[in-house]
């Protein structure tokens, strides 16, 4: 299923369909705090529409192949689809580790389903956006195959374009729609809701049904539509996208496949919503970053970042490129860091043994460049660190952090240029990779 939200390095991230563009702002006010988005599991996106009263497939969710042998059972038909819950696109294409094709099967008996789910449960499933750690999956959902005639796409989602909420239909369903709107544009149906004057009619819902050929069915799609609308609004959602809203053979309509987002800021308000998040399904070092409020996205190079600020952390990022390096991270310890976080963002760094040298980039106006020193020196005494650190701290301060870095005796080279500590970094990364290659040991010492 296409997904018209996409991940963004920056505190803000969209996608819009009108353009086909992403739209990224970085970071303006140094106490904002980047939010992780809330992924949820199909099944529960199966749950939240059917509580809302929008048709899905029979289903159920099964921990052990037990379960889902008798889920199979209690389903009592024959064609059963097993669905790996693993929060990575591409599942039907994957493979797990222990030699099984595909994340998402058909079966035609309790006994194949659960042979089969024994396979997927407690393995990692391999994809496209998983790497090749994959991702373990811990259930397989059990649902009824449906057999569909026509697909039709539908989603509410915020969008900056539109200044508020928008629904977006088109009869192309069932495919990537990002490839609809810059192949077909006209085939998608924009309809901004003006929150102002009041929530999706009904004349609105049934005007989208008609228009994206369901006029014979124009009292069910609008009644799906104004549900799904009403979901969205009382689960805080930034997006609610059904891909595809499918007819089967029978001639009924179902949601086969849907894609949420929610508003982290709204948390305090869905804290039931909010404790179904999978942490099993994160890189580690980004569970222990969110729990010490810090904003961190593993990359796959050889230099540590270590940043206040997305903007900032994206310059640091680009320069290093430049210089023909590769970062390790996107890491944002945020303008009120304290001392102690300075401290944990260099043990979520340096848990990477990839890392062959850190890069500090530190401005600062409401960050103390003193505080983030004292985090530094504290960081490096701790953890014994090995590798150099390139600090370049401009700002509040500066001065008295010089001084405390200067009296350390610790493995930290200051250096008031971007550009010159970028290049530096690169070297010893350098030096230091290849050192590690050749298997030399390696012992940084201060010049």
């Amino acid at each position: 299923m296409a997904t018209i939200i996409n991940r963004s390095l920056t505190s803000i991230g969209s996608f819009s369909l009108r353009n086909s563009t992403k739209v990224i702002g970085a970071t303006l006010n140094p106490n904002f705090e980047q939010k992780r988005n809330l992924n949820v599991h199909e099944h529960i996106s199966y749950t939240l529409l059917s509580g809302a009263g929008i048709p899905v497939p029979k289903f159920g969710l099964a921990s052990t192949k037990k379960e889902a042998g008798d889920i199979a059972r209690k389903l009592n038909i024959k064609d059963i689809v097993l669905k790996a819950q693993v929060l990575a696109g591409g599942r039907g294409k994957g493979s797990f580790k222990n030699g099984l094709k595909g994340g998402v099967r058909m079966v035609f008996s309790p006994e194949e389903a659960e042979s089969i789910s024994g396979q997927m449960i407690g393995e990692y499933l391999i994809t496209k956006q998983t790497g090749e750690k994959g991702r373990i999956c811990n259930s397989v959902m059990v649902t009824e195959r449906k057999f569909p005639r026509k697909e039709y796409y539908f989603a509410i989602m915020m969008e900056r374009a539109f200044s508020g909420p928008v629904v977006i239909a088109s009869s192309q369903g069932g495919i990537n729609i990002e490839e609809v709107a810059v192949e077909n544009p006209d085939a998608i149906l924009y309809v901004p809701i003006d929150i102002t004057k009041g929530s999706l009619t009904k004349e609105q819902a049934g005007d989208i049904a008609t228009k994206v050929g369901l006029s014979d069915k124009k009292e069910q799609v609008s009644q799906m539509l104004l549900n799904l609308y009403d979901l969205f609004l009382k689960k805080d959602a930034l997006l609610i996208e059904v891909n595809p809203y499918a007819e089967d053979s029978t001639g009924e309509y179902f949601c086969l496949d849907a894609k949420f987002r929610f508003d982290d800021n709204a948390e305090f308000r869905q804290k039931e919503l909010f404790d179904l998040r999978d942490w099993t399904q994160e890189d580690p070092k980004e569970v222990e970053a969110a729990k010490h409020n810090l904003n961190y996205i593993a990359l796959d190079g050889d230099i540590g970042c270590l940043v206040n600020g997305a903007g900032l952390a994206m310059a640091t990022m680009d320069i290093i490129k430049l210089h023909g390096g590769e970062p390790a991270n996107f890491l944002d310890v945020g303008g009120g860091a304290t001392a102690n976080q300075v401290k944990e963002a260099f043990k979520i760094i340096t848990a990477d043994p990839k890392v062959y040298a850190i890069m500090v980039n530190i401005f600062g106006g409401i960050m103390r460049c003193d505080v983030i020193a004292e985090g530094i020196i504290a960081a490096v005494k701790e953890l014994n660190l090995k590798v150099p650190i390139i600090c370049r701290l401009q700002g509040t301060n500066v001065d008295d952090a010089k001084v405390l870095i200067a009296h350390s005796g610790m493995k930290i080279l200051p250096c008031d240029n971007l550009d010159e500590a970028a290049r530096l970094a690169v070297k010893l990364s350098s030096i230091i990779g290849l050192a590690r290659a050749a298997k030399l040991d390696v012992n940084f010492e201060m010049p």
